[in-house]
């Protein structure tokens, strides 16, 4: 197992906000990359984990799987007006792609608590990847603001 100095980065993009995020494996990336997201929308450090959500997904590559997870978790945002700081996620190759089982935990928006960051309107296939580099699992996704 490599060591993964930070869970995720941001790097600059015209008018959005872009990010890598790493793990030890596919699944410790892709909940790197949820916590990156909803650390646009808030300060995950101040977000409770009062509520749990499970959800499960299938798609056909990894890509489209970072991509339904991510949008998944942006609609429930919105839907549930939530704010989510801990993901637990379990992914297993299919005979038609991947499956994602999330379980995730919240709590319901309170601007008094929590730091209002961005608004993300949209998750963009945009340069979207998910790649092992060095043994250390990677995304690579856009967000637009």
């Amino acid at each position: 197992m490599v060591a993964i100095e930070k869970p995720f980065e941001f790097f600059d993009v015209t008018a959005d906000v872009g990010f890598t995020a790493y793990g030890n494996d596919l699944e410790e990336s892709f909940e790197n990359s949820a916590l990156a997201m909803f650390n646009v929308i808030s300060d995950t450090n101040t977000i409770g984990k009062s509520k749990q959500l499970e959800f499960s997904i299938t798609s056909e590559d990894k890509v489209s799987l970072l991509y339904d997870f991510l949008e998944e978790l942006l609609f429930l945002h919105e839907v549930e007006f939530m704010l989510f700081s801990d993901f637990d996620v379990n992914i297993c190759k299919e005979d038609e792609g991947y499956r994602l089982d999330a379980s995730i935990m919240g709590e319901d928006i309170d601007w008094k608590i929590q730091t209002r960051g961005s608004e993300v309107k949209a998750i963009t296939f945009h340069q979207m990847n998910v790649y092992v580099e060095e043994g250390i699992h990677k995304t690579r996704v856009i967000l637009d603001l």
